[in-house]
């Protein structure tokens, strides 16, 4: 990972505490965007196969991202954060991730001259964000970015009114539970799992049910469309997983979701997890991943690696795009 250290951050005790300083909080932010043009850009490369993992995780991190940006268990792939940023904005709009974590959507956006804010719920992942952006800076990156301790289920609450209808894009991704695969590394007795979970909060939507999940990320949607300009888009990331066994439709529950925030799914695409070399696939899964598809396999059940996320496209429903221009 980047040898840079991580700058000193200000510690944020209390999560649903907005914070106090940075672009999102200022009360009369004009925006820098461009006018809309009544749709984004079309290129030759829009393809509904997003190639975001021709080089790994770390390499695409390195040097990127501070050191510490390791220890969120579900970092978003940057590539995918910029493909996005790419095909649905202009250099100087306005993006958010309402559950930013460690900042990727945020940092990929100050680097290609766009501005961005986020909220994020767990203080740990909000003040290596603050560091993530910092160092984006350092880097030469033109955009401005703040990142917003805060709930955003209660978006809306956390956010200054000068920021609605200013939105362009949102990309974000809900959790996958309270734990996911993590680090690992030898010990005594096998393999041991660390930096796995979210957070230790409770109220963290990583704890609650698929409906609780649903629910929550229901809210947040909500809070996006009132925040999105004419012709903004959301773009959220999401894969199912196994609880016991049974497959978790969470792609499926999103899509629900954004409906019942009224916002009308546009695109369905898919977001590659492996390399694409000469024509072929190449998997880049976890340790448990593979431990996972071989346990199956040798059960009897013909379970394959997961090779893409779901990348699942909203936009504002005819009658609110008519709302928000008027």
């Amino acid at each position: 990972m980047s040898a840079v250290a991580e700058h000193a951050t200000p510690a944020h005790p209390d999560p649903n505490e907005p914070d106090a300083n940075g672009l999102a909080a200022s009360e009369d932010y004009q925006g820098r965007h461009c006018g809309y043009e009544g749709r984004h850009r079309s290129e030759a490369d829009g393809l509904s196969v997003w190639a975001t993992a021709q080089s790994t995780g770390p390499v695409q991190r390195r040097g990127r991202y501070v050191p510490e940006s390791v220890k969120h268990p579900a970092r978003m792939l940057p590539a995918i954060a910029a493909h996005a940023i790419g095909a649905y904005t202009q250099p100087g709009d306005l993006v958010l991730d309402p559950m930013c974590g460690i900042g990727t959507t945020l940092v990929e956006a100050v680097h290609a001259g766009r501005d961005a804010f986020g909220i994020e719920y767990e203080p740990q992942w909000s003040n290596i964000a603050d560091a993530n952006i910092r160092h984006a800076h350092d880097q030469g990156a033109t955009g401005r970015a703040s990142v917003i301790r805060g709930d955003a289920t209660r978006l809306m609450s956390l956010v200054p009114k000068a920021l609605t209808g200013q939105v362009a894009l949102v990309v974000t991704s809900p959790p996958y539970g309270p734990t996911v695969h993590g680090l690992v590394r030898p010990g005594e007795h096998g393999v041991v799992k660390y930096d796995d979970r979210y957070g230790e909060d409770k109220g963290n939507l990583a704890y609650r049910d698929l409906t609780g999940l649903a629910d929550g990320f229901a809210q947040i949607l909500r809070g996006c469309a009132t925040l999105l300009r004419p012709g903004g888009v959301v773009v959220v990331t999401a894969r199912p997983w196994r609880k016991r066994g049974e497959l978790v439709d969470l792609p499926s529950a999103v899509i629900a979701a954004g409906l019942r925030a009224g916002l009308v799914p546009t695109e369905r695409c898919v977001a590659l997890l492996a390399a694409v070399r000469d024509g072929q696939l190449v998997a880049r899964p976890s340790f448990f991943q593979l431990q996972q598809v071989r346990k199956a396999r040798a059960g009897g059940v013909p379970m394959h690696l997961i090779a893409h996320e779901d990348v699942l496209i909203f936009a504002l429903s005819p009658q609110d795009e008519a709302g928000v221009v008027a």
